[in-house]
Order: C-alpha cells, then sequence, then structure tokens
C-alpha cells in the first residue's frame, strides 16, 4: 500500500510505516490541485490540516482506503462522504487529550492568580500586590461542556482539588468518577467555570453566543481549547465587559484559517482588538494539545490504528 504525506510528523511515523511494509512518499509543498492530480496512486494520505479533504479530492482519489489527520478533530474532512465511499477516517484524540487537560488546568489557575497581568507588571518594574491578589479553585464549580477525550482528560487533572465538577454532553450516560453528567439547565444553574472542549461540527458552530450566555445564572469564568467557531467573539467581548464573563482563556479563536496555522489576513477584527487588550484574556496560538510528548504520541496512534486495520 502506498501512503501520501501531506504534513510534517513525528519522525516514527514513517519510520513505523516504513517498517511495517507500506511505501511512504512525502509531498508538503505542492497545491491541493496538483496533488489531486496524483492522489488516485496512492493506498491512504495522512495530513494533519493543510487542507481541506472535499467531495472533488475524495472523487478523485480512486483508490483511497484510509485518510489518518494527526490531530483530534476531523473537521476538515468531508466525513460522511468518505465513508460513503468506503474510505476509513482514523484521528488521534488520545495522541493530544493529557496536553489539551494540563494547558486547560493552567489557563484557569493563571485567570485566577493573574499570573500573565503580575508578570508583565513586574518586568516593569510595577510591586503592585493588592491589585494581584487572586482567588482560589477550591470551592468552585467547574463545568465542562463535551465530555470526550479532552473533557475526561482536563477532568481527571481536577482530580486533585476541592472542587464539584458537572459535565453537559449530547449523549447520555458519559459521567464517571471524575465529573457528573447533568441537564444544561442544572448545569448552566450551578458552573464557576465553564470549559469547552467540543468538535467542530454544525451543531457546535457559534454555540457560544449572547443568548448562551446570558443562560447562566452566575457569572463564570470561561476556557477555550476546543475549537474557535464553536464560540462569537463579538458576543464573548460584551460578555467580558459587562462582567458576565469575569475572564476567559483562549487557545483558539474564531478567525483562524482552517489550517490552524494562521490568522485572518485582512483588518484585525475589533473584537480581537478587545482580546489582546484586555488584561482579564489569557490567549495561546492553538497550541494545548502541542506538546513535545503529544507530538510522539499522536504520531504513534496513528501508526497502531493503521497497523491493526491494515496489517
Amino acid at each position: 500500500m502506498k501512503i501520501l504525506h501531506l504534513d510534517t510528523n513525528h519522525k516514527l511515523l514513517m519510520s513505523q510505516l516504513n517498517d511495517l511494509g507500506f511505501i511512504n512518499h512525502e509531498d508538503y509543498t505542492s497545491s491541493k490541485e496538483d496533488i489531486e492530480l496524483k492522489i488516485d496512486q496512492y493506498d491512504g494520505i495522512i495530513l494533519r490540516s493543510r487542507f481541506r479533504i472535499d467531495k472533488q479530492f475524495i472523487d478523485a482519489a480512486k483508490k483511497l482506503k484510509f485518510i489518518g489527520r494527526v490531530g483530534a478533530g476531523l473537521e476538515n474532512i468531508d466525513g460522511d462522504y468518505a465513508e460513503k465511499k468506503g474510505i476509513t477516517l482514523i484521528a488521534a484524540p488520545e495522541g493530544n487529550r493529557n496536553a489539551v487537560g494540563e494547558h486547560t488546568l493552567g489557563m484557569l489557575l493563571s485567570l485566577f492568580n493573574k499570573l500573565n497581568k503580575a508578570d508583565k507588571e513586574v518586568r516593569l518594574g510595577k510591586w503592585e500586590r493588592e491589585h494581584n491578589r487572586g482567588i482560589e479553585l477550591d470551592g468552585k464549580t467547574v463545568g465542562i461542556i463535551g465530555y470526550g477525550n479532552m473533557g475526561k482528560a482536563f477532568a481527571k487533572k481536577l482530580a486533585g482539588f476541592d472542587v464539584e465538577v458537572l459535565c453537559y454532553d449530547i449523549k447520555d450516560h458519559i459521567g464517571n468518577e471524575h465529573a457528573k453528567q447533568v441537564s444544561l439547565i442544572e448545569f448552566q444553574k450551578k458552573v464557576d467555570v465553564v470549559s469547552l472542549h467540543t468538535p467542530q461540527t454544525p451543531l457546535t458552530l457559534n454555540m457560544i453566543n449572547e443568548e448562551f450566555i446570558n443562560q447562566f445564572k452566575n457569572s463564570f469564568w470561561f476556557i477555550n481549547t476546543a475549537r474557535g467557531k464553536s464560540v462569537v467573539t463579538a458576543d464573548l467581548v460584551e460578555a467580558l465587559k459587562t462582567g458576565k464573563i469575569l475572564g476567559a482563556g483562549l487557545d483558539v479563536l474564531e478567525y483562524e484559517k482552517g489550517s490552524f496555522e494562521s490568522l485572518f489576513s485582512s483588518k484585525m477584527p475589533k473584537a480581537f482588538q478587545y482580546l489582546i487588550q484586555s488584561e482579564k484574556v489569557l490567549l495561546t496560538p492553538h497550541v494545548a494539545g502541542w506538546t513535545v510528548e503529544s507530538k510522539e504520541k499522536l504520531a504513534q496512534v496513528i501508526v497502531d490504528k493503521i497497523k491493526a486495520k491494515f496489517c
């Protein structure tokens, strides 16, 4: 079987697939149109998020047996059409769930203790102790929206704190020893922190909007290490201004390009200008699952799943 690799990944991916007898080719620079001209030669493709695998691309890939995405989500692939064509979809959420859980906890603790603000001030010679008085996580109710690999990993990280952890998910019976599953009404009534861990689907696009935010009884802290397009940034900014949202940790943004490799290329949106100026907001560049360890784990999960299915 011949595999075309469209993005660079950990070296073990190529090495172990070679050892398993696969023929591996690399193309990290050609346009999507040029790759479509030769994709009919390949049985599998492996990518991160370089471009969207759409119906036209899938139709050109006449021999394709699998698509492997070295990451958690599959939103850059027309999954329904691929599966209709008998193509196996392979993702690796197991590979970076621990990294996401740790990053989410780090963002939350940093916001609670104003670490980002305090660090900048001390570097400028300011010693503002009272203005940087933090709050403690113990005693809070943490709510997790989306209780799959990432949500469960974050909940596990919270096990050492004296907190109540609630989860909300469209699937039933997925709560565990680390989080109690509740209805959305109960969730919005009780939580002090909301952490988003949902995939990008038609149901989650623009999910965190003005109406949704205002349904919460209490003001709350918001963390998003999932997908940026699940949040209407302008509505988030308005909630930060009014105090309905007390602070936000954002690893992902509505303005990211589909490859996740860059932000907008046009004029900076007004809402984003507020985010980068606000001391209540902590920003990172879509790196929650982007650790040294997760790079290796993601590659290994892909190899293991290809081996289990095709060897």
